[in-house]
């Protein structure tokens, strides 16, 4: 079956997602072995995992793959996955890499942390567009969300403030400072196609500049009504007699 839209929030980081006794082990020409062969594990005959296969110990790229596996060619998908899908290496960054290629990532946003009763790792969304509209072709929207939140004692929350002003700026489709970002692909791909958002949004706050000859002027000034304080203090104690 395939459907319009799909929308999940797989386990995050799901180990053992495949059996490892599958896997034949292949050896070089003096018997020493050499990298696992996932050919049984990939050759899936839904065909879900046509961008490769994911570590044994992280099955988040195996759930969003599935899932993209069942969009209609029109289709649409959201998935709650951990951060370390946007930017790890190996399988993983070349399963990255193709559905980068294919052109059918809309958005990252990156949620607060502790949202989650099973964790308190910030979390990420993903939207997979397999029709991106015009504007978005070879482009991708990442929205920092990540300070936007009611915190609790023992887990976060968001409110309808903090939804809201999130699919506004979707939806606008804007750059706004320090929150939304839409970058063109080839920014991506200078970035070998990782997809943590801190490489794209600037949320840094900028220090006050100091004016060090004020600054060096007032500690002057201090300094002089620290000694006015003393010697009044001084001539206190010798009328005490101290």
């Amino acid at each position: 079956m395939i459907f319009d839209r799909v929308i999940a929030n797989p386990p995050f980081s799901q180990n053992k997602w495949w059996d490892a006794a599958e896997v034949e082990v292949k050896t070089d020409d003096k018997g020493k072995e050499t990298a696992p062969n996932y050919n049984k594990v990939v050759s899936d005959s839904y065909g879900r995992f046509s961008y490769g296969i994911p570590p044994r110990g992280y099955a988040d790229l195996a759930f969003l793959q599935h899932m993209i596996s069942v969009l209609k060619h029109d289709g649409k998908l959201g998935i709650v996955l951990p951060h370390g899908v946007l930017f790890r290496g190996g399988s993983e960054g070349k399963i990255r890499e193709g559905i980068l290629k294919d052109d059918i990532l809309e958005a990252v946003v990156g949620l607060p942390s502790k949202l989650f009763y099973n964790t308190g790792i910030p979390a990420s969304i993903l939207i997979v567009n397999k029709s991106k509209p015009s504007k978005l072709k070879n482009r991708v929207i990442f929205i920092d969300a990540s300070k936007d939140f009611k915190e609790g004692k023992n887990q976060n929350s968001l409110e309808d403030e903090h939804v809201k002003k999130v699919v506004d700026a979707y939806d606008a489709g804007t750059d706004v400072e320090k929150f939304m970002r839409i970058v063109d692909m080839k920014e991506i791909q200078k970035n070998d196609y990782n997809l943590n958002i801190a490489r794209y949004i600037d949320t840094s706050v900028l220090e006050e500049e100091i004016d060090l000859a004020a600054t060096l002027e007032e500690i002057k000034n201090i300094e002089l009504k620290e000694k006015e304080i003393d010697d009044k203090l001084a001539g206190y104690l010798k009328e005490l007699g101290l």
